[in-house]
């Protein structure tokens, strides 16, 4: 436990160039100290104390503004950056080397007992701020969900999700887990396709020629590629 909780000290030099001393991590890194009560609440409700591992990150909550419950397993080297409305749920399980930003739920869909309700996000996730990832399933690895973003279903590995409901995008994801400015913007690229079609439309009722039919075709092929895309 006080192996992990070096780590999770030390991972702040990994993810965040604007610390300069380990005295700012008394005042600037909530995430970092929600872990560390988190650590010790865990080991004490896997050992039977459930009402006091609950008291613990009740006043963690309090202070940090991150809601951790003392059920949900945490990997090594996991980093909450800024961290404040994180919340994680009972039967979360995350694993080695997720980033995780603020305002980000990892939630559950259902009220059932001693069913896991809660996501699993596999080894080196990027869980872009203001996320939800609803139910049991499965975020994998090296996968990034982008900011805001409402998942409700798995995520293969090595993808990119966005959108509400997300969507899988199939050309991967950039090997930079920081590069969030590089997502693509679905609900853009559907509106050029649309004034692109009414274009098209537009021209084909004032003059009918082959090149407007072999716009008309490329688009359609554009069309089809983005409906696949979203299904996926």
């Amino acid at each position: 436990m006080f192996a992990q909780i070096r780590e999770d000290f030390d991972n702040v030099y990994r993810h965040d160039p604007a610390i300069r001393s380990r005295f700012e991590f008394i005042f600037n890194y909530p995430g970092v100290w929600a872990l560390f009560w988190h650590r010790i609440a865990h080991r004490l409700h896997t050992r039977g104390f459930n009402t006091i591992a609950r008291v613990l990150m009740g006043f963690n909550q309090l202070f940090t503004g991150i809601d951790l419950h003392p059920g949900a397993k945490i990997g090594r080297r996991v980093f909450i950056d800024h961290g404040v409305g994180v919340v994680i749920g009972e039967t979360c399980v995350i694993e080695d080397d997720v980033l995780i930003y603020q305002g980000v739920t990892l939630g559950g869909v259902s009220l059932d007992r001693g069913i896991k309700r809660h996501p699993t996000i596999r080894r080196g996730a990027v869980i872009g701020g203001g996320a939800k990832i609803l139910g049991n399933i499965v975020i994998g690895e090296e996968a990034k969900i982008g900011a805001n973003s409402v998942v409700v279903r798995d995520v293969p590995d090595n993808s990119t999700a966005v959108g509400i409901p997300a969507h899988v995008i199939e050309k991967g994801r950039d090997k930079d887990p920081h590069s969030h400015n590089k997502l693509p913007d679905i609900n853009k690229e559907l509106f050029e396709y649309l004034m692109k079609r009414v274009a098209v439309l537009e021209h084909i009722i004032r003059q009918d020629n082959n090149e407007v039919l072999e716009q008309d075709i490329e688009l359609e092929h554009i069309y089809e590629s983005f409906i696949k895309a979203m299904k996926n």
